[in-house]
């Protein structure tokens, strides 16, 4: 056994104490959600304000993905080395710094810039929140508190782009306001923690920090989704650049794995030998690890890559305005927050979570497969039903995913564990929006073509066959240049068809990976949800060592007292 030792007072948190810091994290958890929606809607304003280009509108976005996704296994691995009240108050303060200069830049450049460091705090934010809230709460325990974080993230989510419109189209607000409106919620998250949290660092000794793993990883990840992210637009898959970034990549993540496993150490000086690795290798040996980390990175690929077309079906297939687009996720919405609530709710009372995680996979595979079969003229009222399945499949699935993780590790791991989760559903959102933005990108190039083709043959009899070739042609190049309000009737009708009937081939893609999913939840072994906090398993193994017994001969003393005095739910 290895020792662990905490930094900080390790004095048990009391209910009242950790209900008062959960509602401290969660505004910071908001704050992280809001942002990234809030900004969204205000892109096109803010592109023609500064003066940006098209790639910079790209990028604008990407910043802030790359960044939050890079760092997140290095913010997981901090957390298990120091404070993680220090840790959460560092992120927010980046988050709040990045924000601030976000909304005082003055070009474009300048705004990516400031993008990455709202990204680095916000990938803090992301890991963070859910690595304290399990330090706070036992596995049995964390079941009931899936609701208000599927709450948050729902209210940000729909709420996020109404806001933002709001204050874009407010003229004594301005675009700016996206980015300082969360300041103020950041702030009084940074009070409340400070007065409310006090959670232990428990670590074991001697450790040192990975510069080269994280420096590895984090290179090998932004380089791989740049890569995915600007292929197909600023160049060709099949081109020097594609293949040059790819296997530069490809490169520094091999070589981060080698590092991780310590492989390296015997050619490197020892100010850079791993001894302590950002992502321990050995956590993969572990089959709940491994399985979770493969379903993390399909349903990342599913719903991050599919959630952001949806605005574009809405929008760009039914001619909806962003306001009524986010208006119209409402049933997804509202089926994640009631069924993570329903669900969580049941995991805590009996203990079990394999049949939720399986009900979510398949619940999740069906609604994909049924927005598949969806077009340009499909009955809303079906296409919310669709999405209302979907939503409860993300409300099963999503946090309850983690959760078997953070059950089977030691606590001392519990930081890189749960960002290592985290990071790999980050990954797979990432990488999916770009890829199967590029496949859409492509279909609709194609149903496009064949719709203004279709729409020159039935000009003909009332234009000519000049006139309608002309007709065509000013339609091809608003619809490439994107000039919405210019469009006719017949232009605009060809628009909302291509999307229409494009948009669902990236649910089709979907469902597989949610098929994926759910095979390997399928495989997960489900063991018993612990009932003690990380801090009362590590004070149970110092007094097991005390008193010279073996794990197995010892008496769970904490968890007989919890349950005596009510606080532990019954097994």
């Amino acid at each position: 056994m290895t020792d662990a030792s905490a930094d900080s007072d390790l004095t048990p948190m009391t209910h009242r104490q950790k209900i008062e810091a959960l509602v401290g994290l969660l505004l910071g958890m908001f704050v992280a959600f809001l942002s990234s929606t809030v900004v969204s809607i205000a892109l096109p304003e803010i592109i023609k304000d500064l003066h940006g280009t098209t790639d910079q509108y790209t990028w604008i976005v990407t910043a802030t993905l790359l960044a939050s996704t890079a760092t997140t296994p290095i913010w997981g691995k901090f957390a298990d080395l120091m404070s993680k009240k220090l840790l959460v108050q560092i992120s927010l303060v980046l988050f709040t710094i990045g924000s601030i200069l976000g909304g005082m830049s003055t070009s474009a450049t300048m705004l990516i810039g400031f993008r990455v460091i709202q990204g680095i705090g916000l990938g803090g934010l992301q890991a963070l929140v859910i690595i304290v809230i399990a330090s706070m709460f036992s596995p049995r325990e964390r079941g009931r508190y899936q609701g208000p974080i599927a709450a948050i993230m729902s209210i940000a989510t729909v709420g996020g782009p109404l806001l933002g419109g709001v204050i874009t189209d407010t003229s004594w607000l301005g675009w700016r306001w996206t980015f300082y409106v969360c300041v103020p919620l950041a702030i009084i998250a940074l009070i409340v923690i400070q007065q409310t949290l006090n959670v232990p660092t428990i670590r074991k000794p001697g450790v040192s920090i990975d510069y080269l793993g994280a420096s590895l990883i984090a290179g090998g990840v932004v380089i791989l989704l740049t890569w995915v992210t600007l292929a197909g637009k600023s160049f060709a898959w099949a081109s020097g650049h594609s293949y040059g970034l790819a296997a530069l990549g490809v490169v520094l993540l091999v070589l981060a794995v080698l590092a991780e496993g310590k492989l390296l150490n015997r050619f490197l000086p020892q100010f850079l030998k791993v001894e302590d690795p950002i992502i321990p290798l050995h956590l993969f040996r572990d089959r709940t690890t491994a399985l979770a980390t493969l379903a993390s990175i399909a349903v990342g690929v599913a719903l991050f890559g599919s959630a952001v077309f949806l605005g574009q079906y809405f929008q760009l297939g039914r001619g909806y305005s962003p306001t009524i687009a986010g208006l119209l996720t409402l049933p997804m919405v509202l089926g994640s927050l009631v069924f993570a609530t329903i669900s969580g709710g049941l995991i805590t009372k009996y203990g079990r979570w394999k049949i939720f995680l399986i009900a979510g996979g398949v619940l999740l595979t069906t609604g994909f497969a049924l927005l598949a079969t969806i077009n340009a003229h499909t009955s809303m009222w079906l296409i919310g039903l669709y999405l209302f399945i979907l939503g409860t499949g993300m409300g099963m699935t999503m946090q309850n995913l983690v959760l078997p993780v953070q059950n089977a590790v030691a606590a001392e791991n519990l930081g890189v564990a749960t960002s290592t989760v985290t990071f790999f559903r980050s990954l797979g959102g990432a990488a999916g929006v770009s890829v199967l933005g590029a496949v859409l990108s492509t279909h609709v190039k194609d149903l496009t073509l064949s719709g203004l083709t279709a729409l020159g043959h039935s000009l003909v009899p009332t234009l000519g066959a000049q006139g309608a070739m002309e007709k065509v042609t000013e339609c091809g190049k608003l619809l490439k240049a994107g000039i919405a309000g210019n469009l006719t009737e017949e232009c605009a009708a060809v628009q909302q068809n291509a999307f229409g009937d494009g948009v669902p081939t990236i649910f089709a893609i979907a469902a597989v990976m949610g098929g994926l999913a759910l095979v390997a939840i399928l495989f997960i072994k489900e063991v018993k949800l612990k009932t003690m906090t990380p801090l009362e398993e590590q004070q149970q193994r110092a007094a097991e060592a005390m008193a010279g017994l073996a794990p197995d001969e010892s008496v769970d003393v904490v968890e007989a007292e919890r349950r005596a005095d009510g606080t532990a739910p019954t097994r």
